[in-house]
């Protein structure tokens, strides 16, 4: 029996489960570069502070809620500052817009339900689900994970809604250089696959390529030569966003299932 990566070099951007990736890629006759893109998120806790007390305060029409992880670290930082009782009671006469099943069961926690959630657990899911309300004039809290969102701030903006984007968690960008490497690597075309596995390290690539105004390169090496792999829906949505059309996405979004699936993908291809 062959092995489906025989003679192909995959990179894996990930920062975490790397040495059972490898494992699973040198199994299948593949070589494994390791090209850590994740950066560093950390919880903003002095920022994020005055913020809730200025929602807590104001009050907002809409919370769009994007991450469970999330969603619970607002509560907890409220909690630690003597306001999680009022933010409870904001969200509960709010109307409320949820993505994923992980952030309706963090509502669920807390004795809510969204007035609005999504289909497939991703961002622009959720924007199809919230087009047929109205948002003009509304005051919006949009709580993100890591980085804001473009896709909701044009939504809302388009919309004509006051938006204010809450981030418990923040993301400090991956050193350049390891960036510029990967980068160099797709679009001289020594790697044949790229496996990503959150939505972080496809935008740390990409904002690189359009920082050195390379981003028609990279995405032409994408869509010809060399494989995008993304371990589930929302990490897809980030390298379909970006305008890769060529996107390995595993059913089960597991790590392990990214890498079969890739398997499969390859000897299907030869």
């Amino acid at each position: 029996m062959g092995k489906p990566l025989a003679g192909k070099t995959i990179a894996l951007t990930a920062s975490r489960k790397v040495e059972e990736m490898s494992t699973l890629i040198e199994k299948q006759g593949g070589n494994v570069i390791v090209r850590p893109m994740q950066g560093t998120v950390y919880v903003a806790k002095e920022e994020i502070v005055s913020e809730l007390k200025e929602m807590i305060d104001q009050g907002v029409d809409w919370f769009v809620l994007t991450t469970g992880i999330g969603t619970e670290k607002l509560v907890e930082l409220a909690e630690e500052i003597g306001l999680k009782d009022e933010l409870i009671e904001r969200l509960r006469h709010a109307k409320i817009a949820a993505r994923g099943y992980k952030t309706k069961n963090a509502l669920k926690k807390l004795g809510l339900t969204a007035d609005i959630s999504d289909e497939d657990g991703t961002t622009n899911g959720l924007i199809r689900a919230m087009e047929s309300n109205s948002f003009k004039g509304s005051k919006v809290a949009v709580q993100l994970h890591g980085i804001p969102s473009p896709n909701l701030r044009t939504f809302f903006e388009s919309e004509e809604a006051e938006v204010v984007e809450v981030l418990p968690y923040r993301h400090i960008a991956p050193d350049e250089e390891k960036v510029k490497t990967l980068y160099e690597e797709v679009v001289e075309g020594k790697v044949d696959a790229v496996c990503f596995t959150t939505f972080l390290q496809v935008r740390a690539l990409f904002q690189y390529a359009e920082s050195i105004k390379k981003e028609e390169t990279l995405l032409n090496q994408f869509n010809k030569n060399v494989l995008a792999v993304a371990v589930g829906k929302v990490t897809a949505e980030a390298l379909t966003d970006a305008q890769v059309t060529r996107v390995i996405v595993p059913e089960r979004e597991r790590m392990g299932a990214m890498i079969i699936e890739l398997a499969k993908f390859m000897d299907a291809d030869e």
